[in-house]
């Protein structure tokens, strides 16, 4: 079918990006390395977005924090709690920009993805604890590979 423009990329480097989630590694948070795992799925330094999948056991509490950006959150299997609610298997959440909460507790082993639009700002009762963004992301996995690299 032709069409009245041209709708071609000006960007001839553009592409679709295809992550195998199922052959990727686990990566375990330095918080917890033995209850929660993360697997990176894509860092945009353009706009600061990023993907990732989560995988927490049952007990795993992650910190109180507060969003610099709008995130979204699907779950795909176990439960969570966040703030006064639970969150199912197939259960949606959108967390806009400056969303301040407490710890999240996984009541069940969890696998989430995760997708947030910015930086999140990790604290506790004394302050900033760390924060998380597609640049500390991009550091995580290149500890990995190279620990990974160096295990071979």
């Amino acid at each position: 079918m032709a069409l009245p423009q041209d709708i071609r990329p000006f960007n001839s480097e553009l592409m679709d990006t295809l992550v195998e989630a199922s052959k990727m590694d686990w990566i375990p948070s330095a918080d917890d390395p033995k209850r929660a795992f993360m697997k990176i799925l894509w860092t945009g330094s353009e706009s600061g977005t990023w993907a990732v999948l989560l995988k927490w056991l049952k007990g795993y509490v992650a910190p109180a924090h507060k969003h610099l950006s709008a995130s979204h959150t699907f779950i795909l299997s176990g439960k969570l709690q966040v703030r006064t609610g639970i969150l199912n298997a197939g259960d949606y959440v959108y967390e806009a920009n400056g969303m301040v909460h407490g710890a999240t507790t996984a009541l069940e082993d969890t696998e989430y993805l995760f997708i947030c639009n910015g930086p999140v700002l990790f604290f506790n009762e004394n302050g900033f604890t760390s924060y998380l963004s597609w640049e500390e992301l991009k550091r995580i996995q290149a500890q990995h590979d190279a620990l990974k690299k160096s295990a071979a």
